[in-house]
């Protein structure tokens, strides 16, 4: 059965309870006349989607604080989180978040000013995981006009009105397409592409049965990517023979046409998003069941670069019409010594260098610069745990994972720390491990959620 809560509707007191319980900061919505605006002021600056507006982990805000000791970074406002690792959206002056709290699996519009309410969605989510982390979602929302997507740990998709939270439509996709569960649930966001909502799906036939976790005895059915129609959920076309991973799919335009990256569970498959013509298939994954594929493709000046932290590492590939439509590997990481190996980072690309978090262990991770055309390593940090970052003003806003959050320079010749913010020391708030989400850089402010909490910086220099 489904549930559907809004806050707009809440009448009865086990609902108002269970928001106390919660820990929301507003239990109600505001006025018509303070209900902010979706439209950003300068749009150009807005975080609609999972990594950003171009997909890269990359902010155009420029004139940010780069003192973050001593309350110099000041704190506009924080919440307590359910379940979940999914960073959230930042759209003019709302910020969208997506968790699991007693009630089930919701997505709360926040007034991103001051974080009170404006409305919340929650529906029942029946997802347990099986390696014992907390059950909520992975996949952040994404936002497109008047219109966010959910896209749930359990296999739900749900399209909602982006100013009330009214459902549009919705489906399950894992019940759909046969979806085997994966090890972590659901975690690729959806990506809109004009008319179309592009869904990393990874269905099976119906006469696949296997036992949890054995996905090497997953059959795929031609479903590894799913095309719908953004506004009815219509499916438009269904492509690619293989499961599904947990990278975003990636849409860029170069010499004159639009392309589709896929990362899935066993192939990178690169298509044509307006018809899913599959270009090519590159297989990248290391051969043990309980690998997986994580980091969202990083693409630039017509080449791809793919890592992953189990075995093989990373490869750098060049696509173009210049090569009929096909690829080419232009450096690939080979034997024991490997140039970068993220995990569920994905590095940013700046200037000719990627930056990255390599490393498959907290213990053993590593904070890299890598030469983007040849691989070669020009410095590792250690001892950071695994990190997750977004690009602003020419420094790296860097999470790691036991709460430390930093401001490093991009500085393709060391590792060149500008500034951090000292978590819990009795001054500044706590993010407690583990804190997996990279910050969210928006309209003069920057979102960053811990293992429980989610904190609201503002991050413009005045």
């Amino acid at each position: 059965m489904k549930v559907q809560f809004r806050i707009l509707d809440c009448l009865s007191v086990c609902g108002f309870v269970a928001l106390l319980f919660l820990g929301c900061n507003s239990t109600s919505t505001q006025d018509s006349e303070s209900t902010p605006s979706v439209s950003a002021a300068n749009g150009d600056y807005d975080w609609a989607g999972f990594l950003g507006p171009n997909q890269d982990g990359i902010s155009g805000e420029k004139g940010v604080r780069t003192d973050w000791a001593d309350g110099n970074l000041p704190v506009l406002w924080t919440r307590d989180l359910g379940e979940g690792y999914a960073p959230g959206v930042a759209v003019g002056n709302r910020y969208y978040h997506f968790d699991r709290g007693i009630m089930g699996a919701r997505l709360v519009c926040l007034n991103a000013a001051n974080g009170e309410l404006v409305w919340e969605f929650v529906y029942a989510s029946n997802y347990v995981d099986m390696y014992g982390y907390d059950s909520g979602p992975r996949s952040c929302p994404v936002l497109d006009d008047e219109m966010v997507y959910l896209y749930g740990v359990e296999g739900k998709l749900h399209a909602l009105d982006s100013m009330t939270g009214d459902v549009k439509w919705d489906q399950d996709l894992n019940k759909k397409f046969g979806v085997h569960q994966n090890f972590f649930g659901v975690s690729s966001p959806p990506v809109v592409f004009k008319d179309k909502l592009l869904v990393m799906v990874g269905g099976s036939p119906a006469d696949n049965q296997i036992r949890k976790g054995q996905l090497d005895n997953a059959l795929p059915n031609g479903t590894a990517i799913v095309a719908l129609d953004k506004k009815t959920g219509e499916v438009l076309y269904e492509i690619g023979d293989d499961l599904a991973s947990y990278t975003a799919i990636k849409v860029v335009e170069y010499e004159g046409r639009e392309w589709a990256f896929a990362w899935a569970r066993g192939s990178l498959i690169a298509f044509d998003p307006n018809n899913g013509q599959i270009d090519f298939e590159f297989p990248w994954r290391a051969k043990s069941l309980e690998s997986v594929n994580a980091s969202t493709p990083v693409v630039f000046d017509g080449h791809v670069f793919l890592s992953e932290c189990y075995s093989i590492g990373s490869v750098l590939l060049k696509f173009g019409e210049d090569l009929d439509g096909k690829h080419e590997v232009v450096w690939k990481d080979e034997g024991r010594e490997k140039s970068m190996m993220t995990h569920w980072n994905t590095a940013i690309y700046h200037e000719g260098y990627l930056y990255g978090s390599s490393g498959r262990h907290k213990n053993g991770a590593s904070l890299r610069c890598v030469d983007a055309k040849t691989g070669k390593v020009q410095w590792s940090k250690d001892g950071l745990t695994r990190c997750n970052m977004t690009f602003v003003d020419g420094h790296l806003a860097v999470m790691a994972e036991h709460g430390q959050l930093m401001l490093i320079k991009c500085n393709p010749k060391k590792f060149d720390l500008v500034s951090r913010y000292d978590s819990g020391d009795g001054q500044h708030v706590e993010f407690k491990e583990p804190s997996w989400a990279a910050p969210v850089i928006a309209n003069g402010r920057m979102f960053v959620r811990g293992k429980d909490n989610l904190v609201c910086f503002e991050l413009k220099s005045q």
